[in-house]
């Protein structure tokens, strides 16, 4: 089965420039585009696929939040962030996110794809054009150590529960979240009375906030 793709892309030109570069490979196959992080994190939901590319400069959310909510609601999709960013603080924001992989865009096509199916394998990634070799490490050790940490602070947290905090993290009303995800409104309220509680918060805000520190 092909490995599915979601591309997270604010520029239509390069999103169109990856996809026709993605589908030539017989291996690989894209389920979505979006142009910002919300739209990013709504498809992913929808599609799940194995892997999204994921620009980290975005409208609308920003790569490293819109990691932050995919890796948290669907450990098991995979992001690799792709910035024009070389130095060590953008690379620690998107191990801090969770992504799996950091590949910069001036990276050589054969370099991608072969980043794409590493990645696939559960091969931790950074771009070969790094300027050290901190990130090489940090993705590793940084990231193991960070989804310990992420699975001790949300395992009181149901898989619904965790959704619906990721979509309100988005900024959907709880109207648009019982719509989404087919249930009724007092049953997306009942949800978040429960995460308020596990989450020793109270409201939203500072449940957002608590989950985007965790996720």
């Amino acid at each position: 089965m092909p490995i599915q793709l979601l591309i997270a892309e604010t520029h239509r030109l390069i999103r169109q420039s990856l996809r026709v570069l993605l589908e030539r490979e017989l291996d690989l196959t894209i389920v979505a585009e979006a142009a910002d992080g919300r739209e990013a994190f709504n498809l992913a939901m929808a599609h799940k696929p194995d892997l999204v590319l994921m620009d980290f400069d975005m409208p609308n959310r920003d790569g490293a939040t819109a990691t932050k909510l995919i890796h948290g609601c669907l450990p098991a999709t995979r992001v690799l962030l792709l910035s024009m960013h070389d130095d060590n603080e953008h690379i620690i924001a998107a191990v801090e996110a969770g992504a799996f992989g950091y590949i910069l865009k001036d990276v050589d096509s054969t370099d991608l794809l072969r980043g794409i199916r590493a990645a696939y394998r559960g091969e931790h990634l950074a771009s070969p054009l790094m300027p050290d070799h901190f990130a090489r490490r940090a993705l590793a050790a940084v990231g193991h150590a960070q989804q310990k940490k992420n699975m001790a602070i949300l395992s009181d947290l149901t898989n619904r529960e965790r959704e619906i905090l990721a979509y309100a993290a988005i900024g959907h009303s709880n109207k648009e979240i019982a719509d989404r995800l087919c249930v009724s409104l007092d049953t997306v309220k009942t949800h978040l009375h429960h995460i308020y509680r596990k989450l020793s918060v109270h409201g939203r805000v500072e449940a957002i906030l608590a989950f985007l520190q965790t996720t």
